[in-house]
C-alpha cells in the first residue's frame, strides 16, 4: 500500500465515523484557531498603537515626573502620583539658547467630573493644557476657537468642548458662549474641538479643554502637572533636544550629574518600543496558553489512535499474513494521524481567520483604528505545528501496530 493509498483510507475513515473525528480533531482546532486569534489580536493592538502615536506627530517628546526604567512604562502612568514636575519646569523648556530645537510645550491635568448645561448632563474628563495644545498636537476647533496665552495667565474660566461632549449637552444647539456647570465653576464655552477619535485608549472626544493654570487652582487643587509634551523642530534633532531637556530639568531640580533624576523624558519611539514590549511580552504568553490545547489535543489524538489500532487488530494481522511489513502498517497509521491532525490545523486556521476578521469588525465599529492583520507564518505555523503533532502523537500507536503479531493478532477476538 502506497503513500497515496494510506491517504485515500484515511479519509475514508474520517468519512465513515466524522463524530469521533471531529472530535478527535477539536483539541487541535481550537488551539490552532486560538493561536492566529491572539497573533493576529497582537498585530492589531500594536498597529492601533502605531497609528495612535504617529497621528500626534513623530516629533513629539514626553516629560512625566519620577524616575522612571527605560525598559518599563513611565511610573506616573502607574497610578501613582508623583508631585516633581511643576508647570515652571516645562515652560523653562522653551529657551532659544539653552534648548535651540524646541518649539513649543504644553503641560497636561487630567481629571473626571460631571458637566451640566440647562438640565442635560455628561459624565467627562477636564483636561488642563495650554494654550498651545493645537500646535503641539497638530489639531483644530470645528467651531470657535482655543484659548489663548491671556486666557492661562489670566486664569480665565473658559472651556474648548470635546465634540462628544458638545453633543451630550447641547445637541444640535451652537455651544459657543453659553456657561456649562464644571464642579462649582461655571466655564464659559469659546470653542468646540473636530472630531480626533481615540488616541492612548483615551477618547479625546469626551474631554473639556480649560486653561491648565485654572485646571490647577480651581478644578484640582494642586502645583504640579501630570505631565508634559514638547514640539521638536526636526525629527534628527529629538535626541539633542532629550539631552538640552534633561539638563534644563536637572539645574531646576538641583540635581547633581550622574544622581537619580525625578523625571523621565521620552520620545515618540521609546513609547512605542516599550509598549511592542508590553504587547509581544502579553502575546507570546496567551500563545503559550493557546499552545496547551495542542498539546491537549496531540494526547487526544494519541489515546483515539491507540484505540482505533486496538479495534483493528485482526485487520492487522490479515495485512500481515498477506506480506504486508512492519513500516507499511506503521506508515499507515502514521499517515492517518498526520491526515486528521493537518486537516484540523486547516479547520482552525480558518475559524481563526474568521474570529480574528469578526474582532477587528468589531474593534474599528468601537471607533479604534484596529488593523486586520493574520500573517502568512501563522498559516503556515498553523499547518506546520498541527502536521508535527499528529506525527509525534502518532508514533506510538503506529509502532504497536507495526509490532503486532500476525498469529496473534488474528486470533484476537
Amino acid at each position: 500500500m502506497n503513500f497515496k493509498d494510506n491517504i485515500h483510507n484515511s479519509v475514508n475513515l474520517f468519512r465513515q465515523n466524522k463524530t469521533r473525528a471531529f472530535l478527535t480533531m477539536l483539541g487541535i482546532i481550537i488551539g490552532i484557531a486560538g493561536v492566529i486569534v491572539i497573533i493576529s489580536a497582537g498585530n492589531g493592538a500594536q498597529s492601533l498603537i502605531t497609528n495612535q502615536i504617529k497621528s500626534q506627530g513623530s516629533n513629539l517628546v514626553a516629560i512625566f515626573p519620577g524616575n522612571g526604567d527605560d525598559e518599563g512604562p513611565p511610573v506616573s502612568v502607574m497610578g501613582i502620583v508623583i508631585t516633581t514636575l511643576k508647570y515652571e519646569d516645562v515652560k523653562a523648556l522653551k529657551n532659544s539658547v539653552r534648548a535651540p530645537d524646541v518649539l513649543d510645550y504644553t503641560g497636561y491635568v487630567r481629571g473626571s467630573i460631571d458637566a451640566s448645561w440647562q438640565g442635560n448632563k455628561a459624565n467627562t474628563s477636564y483636561v488642563g493644557v495650554s494654550a498651545s495644545l493645537p500646535f503641539i498636537e497638530d489639531t483644530t476647533t470645528q467651531t470657535g476657537s482655543f484659548f489663548t496665552a491671556e486666557d492661562e495667565n489670566g486664569l480665565q474660566k473658559v472651556a474648548v468642548l470635546g465634540s462628544d461632549v458638545k453633543k451630550d449637552l447641547f445637541n444640535d444647539q451652537d455651544p459657543i458662549g453659553e456657561l456649562v456647570k464644571m464642579g462649582k465653576h461655571s466655564f464659559r464655552v469659546i470653542g468646540v474641538m473636530r472630531e480626533r477619535g481615540t488616541a492612548g485608549f483615551t477618547n479625546q472626544d469626551n474631554q473639556i479643554y480649560v486653561p491648565i493654570t485654572t485646571a490647577q487652582k480651581l478644578l484640582s487643587g494642586i502645583n504640579y502637572v501630570n505631565f508634559a509634551r514638547v514640539k521638536i523642530n526636526d525629527e534628527n534633532k529629538i535626541s539633542a533636544a532629550m539631552d538640552d531637556i534633561r539638563e534644563i530639568l536637572r539645574e531646576r531640580h538641583n540635581i547633581d550629574i550622574g544622581a537619580p533624576v525625578d523625571f523621565d523624558v521620552r520620545s515618540q519611539r521609546d513609547a512605542l518600543d516599550v509598549l511592542f514590549k508590553v504587547t509581544n511580552a502579553v502575546k507570546f504568553f496567551l500563545v503559550a496558553v493557546a499552545a496547551v490545547a495542542l498539546l491537549v489535543g496531540g494526547i487526544g489524538i494519541m489515546n483515539i489512535m491507540l484505540a482505533s489500532v486496538q479495534e483493528r487488530v485482526r485487520e492487522i494481522g490479515l495485512r500481515k499474513a498477506v506480506g504486508a511489513q512492519s513500516w507499511q502498517i506503521l506508515s499507515q497509521f502514521l499517515v492517518e494521524t498526520v491526515v486528521i491532525t493537518s486537516l484540523a490545523g486547516i479547520i482552525g486556521m480558518v475559524f481563526g481567520i474568521i474570529a480574528a476578521y469578526i474582532i477587528s469588525v468589531i474593534v474599528r465599529g468601537l471607533g479604534y483604528d484596529w488593523e486586520f492583520s493574520v500573517s502568512i507564518l501563522s498559516i503556515i505555523l498553523s499547518v506546520g505545528v498541527s502536521s508535527i503533532i499528529g506525527f509525534i502523537f502518532g508514533l506510538v500507536p503506529a509502532r504497536r501496530a507495526g509490532r503486532l503479531d500476525p498469529i496473534e493478532a488474528l486470533r484476537y477476538e
